[in-house]
């Protein structure tokens, strides 16, 4: 960054320093916050293109609005990479994701003026609205703006906070920021809907002149002004021909507005500032803005890793020799079942590269279905298609699976459908913290009547767990991490295995058994290589978490003094629990000790460094069994 830039930045700590400015600096200031960000994103990956392509809306509602008197709701989190920038933490940047570094998403906890967490999408205009009419309430005059973008719009609360906001005492302000992008590329109506959406200056100056005159004559009551508003629709339908979505809500509604020319944005900020009742400014952006690859790839560089800066050569892993991820494992093998079985359909919310469903779009686009930023509607919606004899894989991030609970519970389960759900990013998944650790799928989804639940040990057992799932006439639930998996040859033949059966990994003929569930059996088989040889300790793989071996669990506890569970989940209601439950129906009378995810959320930081901060990396799991025996 040149010298001129990096003078500008420093001046700059906190919004207070930025409001000095006149507004012809603003362009400076974005340029140096936008340089800023990518030299630093290069060397400290994070979220690079969501944020690049809000920088000049950022400096513009800091500049207009008193933060953080005034509160700013991001929606969604990496977005707000130039806010964090501007609200005093450019200095903590280098910590990036990192443990006990800058989180890359807002959270209350880390500054006054990240005022709710905005890790997942969607939740911005119910938060919002909350503190808008908790203001109205208490006679504030604070300004509340909800910032929704990434496609964000299009979840099921967005619709549901909209629906309800004209119907509360408030004067939220709404900006959609609308880059026609999520991660991926967006899809459904309502994307098609925000790019041809347009306003009618005849309408609007009209619209201005009668509601000022109404004011100069003291005319403006809440039942006015809804009646006022619902007139100007009709209006504006009139002189526009199209009904907008957002006023037929009774929001009013305010551009498109070009959201990279920030002294506009200003202008425009003020303006509607003070204006009462619910309020959308649509923004209009590019993903990526002011870096060219960013522009062109939108979703290779969402979260791109490390680069040049200068050139926008991507630094990549040489992965030779290397297992693959397990989300590439999933998307062959689910395009293999699909060859075989044509009823197989493949559904994912907006993931299709992050979880690979890419390759069945590919190969079967007729069969493969992205939904968008609505995992409630990708569960009921597979419940549909099952319902009419398809075989829907439905792959859902374990975090994100959390929304759409209800649904697996009403729409799938209580009526035994065949729906197979593949939960990508199950356990502790590393910098992105605690809003994506999949931590509680077991828990959750244990407890949920007809629901078998498992997790494979490495590439082949998933293979042979999704060729189980598709013939099992239920519903099933297959969790996996995140990243690469241990084998370089993962390709096996397509064979199903009996469901609720475990297996022996290493006999024993001492008095510790270790019982794993899924991949961090492999962090038990390092643990064992680190203990005695002669102390004969045993290790299963459970394969399932419901239904449990029994059978197994007998002979186990009849063997063993002592039993180790081993998880990647939380320990309240995860296997370990399971485990128990069933050893007092056997009334087993030896000891158990559970390790897994503890009752709190876990920080951001490396996978390594988070298995080892809740021991269970080999070390710790090998002091535990040492420390038990």
């Amino acid at each position: 960054m040149d010298e001129k830039l990096t003078a500008i930045l420093d001046q700059l700590n906190y919004p207070s320093d930025l409001r000095e400015l006149p507004e012809s600096k603003l362009p400076e200031v974005c340029e140096a916050v936008r340089r800023f960000i990518i030299n630093q994103v290069a060397i400290h990956p994070g979220h690079l293109g969501s944020s690049l392509g809000v920088v000049e809306l950022t400096v513009a509602l800091h500049y207009v609005y008193y933060t953080p008197e005034d509160r700013l709701v991001w929606d969604v989190g990496h977005q707000a990479y130039a806010h964090k920038v501007l609200t005093g933490r450019k200095e903590q940047f280098s910590t990036l994701r990192m443990k006990d570094g800058l989180r890359g998403f807002p959270f209350p906890e880390e500054s006054e003026y990240d005022t709710f967490s905005a890790g997942h999408a969607s939740n911005s205009i119910s938060a919002a609205l909350g503190m808008a009419v908790a203001n109205k309430i208490d006679g504030s005059d604070r300004k509340v703006v909800a910032i929704i973008g990434d496609a964000s719009i299009s979840g099921g609360l967005a619709f549901e906070g909209l629906n309800n906001a004209s119907s509360q005492p408030n004067d939220l302000l709404i900006i959609l920021n609308d880059n026609r992008m999520a991660i991926s590329e967006n899809v459904g109506a309502l994307n098609h809907y925000l790019t041809k959406i347009t306003t009618s200056e005849r309408y609007n100056l009209l619209r201005y002149r009668a509601y000022q005159t109404l004011r100069r004559h003291n005319m403006i009551s809440d039942r006015v002004r809804r009646s006022f508003l619902r007139f100007a629709n009709a209006l504006k339908s009139l002189f526009s021909h199209r009904q907008n979505i957002f006023e037929g809500l009774d929001i009013r509604y305010f551009g498109p507005v070009d959201g990279h020319d920030v002294v506009k944005l200003v202008h425009v900020l003020r303006k509607i500032k003070d204006l009462k009742g619910p309020k959308m400014l649509h923004v209009c952006t590019i993903k990526g803005k002011g870096f060219r690859p960013a522009e062109d790839e939108a979703t290779i560089w969402h979260a791109p890793g490390k680069f040049n800066p200068e050139t926008g050569e991507r630094i990549l892993e040489d992965t030779t020799g290397m297992p693959p991820q397990y989300q590439d494992v999933f998307g062959e093998t689910l395009v293999e079942l699909a060859e075989k079985d044509q009823r197989i359909m493949g559904i994912t919310p907006a993931m299709p590269l992050g979880c690979s469903m890419n390759f069945m779009m590919d190969r079967f686009p007729e069969r493969s279905f992205d939904v968008g930023i609505a995992e409630e509607h990708a569960v009921t919606f597979s419940g549909g298609l099952a319902k009419e004899g398809k075989i829907p894989f439905c792959n859902i991030y374990s975090s994100f699976m959390q929304r759409a609970m209800d649904q697996v519970i009403h729409d799938v389960a209580l009526m035994n459908l065949h729906v197979v759900f593949c939960l990508d990013r199950a356990g502790l998944v590393g910098a992105d913290g605690p809003t994506h650790h999949g931590a509680f799928d077991l828990a959750f989804f244990r407890v949920i009547p007809n629901m078998v639940v498992c997790s494979p040990i490495n590439e082949h057992w998933l293979r042979r767990l999704m060729c189980t799932a598709a013939q099992h006439e239920g519903p099933m639930m297959i969790r996996y991490p995140r990243g690469r998996g241990v084998l370089v040859d993962w390709q096996c033949p397509l064979e199903p295995v009996q469901v609720g059966k475990g297996y022996c990994v290493r006999p024993g003929k001492g008095t510790t058994a270790v019982l794993s569930l899924g991949p961090i059996g492999n962090e038990v088989a390092k643990a064992l290589s680190l203990v005695d040889e002669d102390l004969g300790v045993a290790h299963y793989d459970m394969v399932f978490c419901k239904p449990l071996d029994t059978d197994l669990l007998s002979d186990i506890f009849a063997n063993y003094k002592r039993v180790i569970t081993v998880e990647d989940g939380c320990i309240n209601g995860g296997f370990g629990s399971a485990v128990l439950e069933e050893a007092n129906l056997q009334n087993y009378q030896g000891k158990i000790i559970r390790l897994g995810i503890p009752d709190e959320f876990v920080e951001q930081g490396s996978c390594s460094e988070l298995y080892q901060l809740c021991g269970i990396d080999a070390k710790s799991i090998a002091e535990s069994i040492m420390s038990n025996l």
